[in-house]
């Protein structure tokens, strides 16, 4: 029989299990979280960038170019923290180029990094992101192959490919924000997923450009897959950068499918004492009915301010209550699907709950009038357009693309008008319809627009009637339509056309697209269509 005191021997002499722990050397820190999967991460101690990536056996990281904030911070001050069952690494950039701080947080036997920034002020590059380098995995989910550029032939600048006879580029990975959840980069048989996940509506609270606002998710180049999560940029930039805590965003490894961004629980960042961060103590909600949108659209509220913004689609019923806010007074906005319907001021107090309803103002969903003819719906998407179909994942020059140039298309069939108009590629598009009177009355014609590019605005002739020349749009300083965007300030132009202009029988509208600047074929000034109704 064993004695007790050997028995005390054994057990001295037998290490116990372990849960995350750090290991350091002079150059990193190596977090092991102690996941069943063997999931491991290491980090410089002298620039915060993330070195190795092993998860199930493999290492992921790509050994020559790191995974980082932007393109590296170049230098931080690195260290870390325990609290409970989290490590804390918290990197501090204060340099020419960056003055941020940014949190990777790791939590006992999990396969995700925990992560969020908060920025003094905009990096000097003129975007935020953190981009993920990664070998082995070369699919994309949910978008497939739109972003993989490996092998192509630049067709556009640098980051538009031509790639076995299809255009591809990183633009066409994106997703709007209120939908873009999850995205990731897998192994061919589907057996690991590298995934960002936006957890709950503090993630983009900071970024800027609203709930429909998008940017790059997804490219693999060849060499690796860049998984990458976006703040802010410029990529058709709608609103100043709000700097502050960004996050937190959830960058997870998986062997059981696509994860869900609900089941990230991220309450504990509450207790962290992070710079910058705003827990549940600070904020409050908004509650309402909206009132006065298309019940055959979803119906979007919006609550911003120049520190903060966030969404919610609206039930069925209309009814809605807001994500947690921050405490302060906000714009809150209601949309038609992306239509700006209205807006309204709010005030959130912490600890309370607000209620403010919101109904549709916008003339175009509220004036009483007869309509001639309305091509598209006022949703402020081309969708139902031609190539609207197409356009988030394909450069317009694709061969995939219909004819940009359908000739005269009648005003029944939205599909055959195209849902971009180019100056110097299908300028003068004619709608014809016809009138079993004359129109004794005068009419408007109202165009509506998702999207103007170099300062493209339309301008259109009804019959022999021409419509004076709108003042160009607000500037965007970016490309648009090439790179699959298609939304942007939403610019709508009215044109009152004179009694007696709308004859009995055939009748044309013929839209042309003006600018005083120029561009070659769809780099040409353009706008993209949300709608074309003619009514009095």
């Amino acid at each position: 029989m064993l004695s007790l005191k050997f028995l005390a021997a054994l057990s001295a002499c037998i290490a116990p299990v372990l849960g995350i722990s750090v290991s350091e050397t002079d150059s990193s820190y190596t977090v092991d979280t102690a996941s069943s999967y063997g999931f491991t991460a290491t980090i410089s101690r002298s620039s915060c960038d993330i070195t190795s990536l092993y998860f199930h056996g493999a290492e992921y990281q790509y050994g020559s170019t790191f995974s980082h904030i932007a393109s590296g911070l170049g230098s931080a001050t690195v260290s870390y923290t325990t609290s409970g069952d989290y490590v804390v690494v918290k990197c501090v950039a204060d340099n020419d180029n960056f003055d941020l701080t940014h949190y990777t947080v790791f939590a006992d036997a999990s396969s995700s990094i925990y992560m969020g920034t908060y920025t003094v002020s905009e990096p000097a590059v003129g975007e935020l992101r953190y981009i993920f380098r990664l070998t082995g995995l070369t699919e994309a989910y949910p978008n497939g192959n739109v972003s993989y550029t490996a092998g192509g032939t630049a067709i556009e600048g640098s980051d538009v490919f031509l790639v076995d006879g299809e255009t591809r580029s990183k633009f066409y990975s994106s997703e709007r924000f209120i939908d873009d959840d999850v995205y990731c980069a897998t192994t061919t048989d589907a057996s690991v997923h590298a995934c960002f996940i936006r957890p709950n509506s503090q993630t983009t609270e900071k970024s800027s450009g609203g709930p429909f606002f998008r940017d790059i998710d997804l490219n693999y180049g060849g060499d690796y897959h860049s998984v990458t999560y976006y703040m802010n940029s410029n990529h058709v930039q709608t609103e100043s950068y709000r700097q502050g805590f960004h996050g937190p965003y959830v960058f997870s490894f998986t062997r059981s499918g696509i994860p869900k961004a609900s089941d990230y629980d991220v309450s504990f960042f509450d207790d962290l004492d992070l710079t910058g961060y705003t827990g549940a103590s600070g904020r409050g909600y908004v509650t309402g009915t909206a009132s006065g949108v298309s019940t055959d659209f979803p119906t979007v509220v919006h609550w911003y301010n120049d520190d903060y913004q966030a969404w919610v689609y609206t039930e069925s019923s209309r009814k809605f209550t807001s994500p947690a806010l921050v405490a302060g007074t906000y714009t809150m906005a209601l949309y038609q699907d992306e239509f700006l319907a209205a807006t309204a001021t709010v005030d959130v107090m912490a600890g309370s709950t607000a209620t403010a309803n919101i109904a549709a103002t916008a003339a175009a969903l509220t004036d009483s009038h007869t309509t001639i003819f309305k091509l598209g719906d006022y949703d402020g998407q081309p969708t139902g357009f031609l190539n609207a179909d197409k356009q988030l994942r394909m450069h317009p020059s694709d061969s995939r693309m219909s004819d940009w140039n359908p000739g005269t298309v009648a005003s029944t069939d939205a599909s055959a008008l195209p849902m971009a108009i180019f100056k110097d590629a299908n300028n003068g598009q004619v709608i014809s319809f016809s009138l079993d009177s004359a129109i004794g009355s005068d009419a408007t014609l109202r165009i509506a627009t998702t999207l103007s590019y170099a300062g493209g605005r339309p301008q259109a002739s009804v019959n022999s009637y021409s419509c004076s020349a709108p003042s160009a749009p607000t500037a965007i300083d970016s490309r648009g339509v090439t790179r699959g965007a298609y939304r942007g300030r939403g610019d709508v132009y009215d044109c009152t056309i004179p009694s007696g202009t709308l004859v009995s029988g055939d009748n044309t509208v013929t839209i042309n697209v003006i600018s005083g600047s120029s561009g070659s074929d769809y780099l040409s000034p353009n706008v993209v269509l949300d709608a074309v109704e003619l009514f009095y």
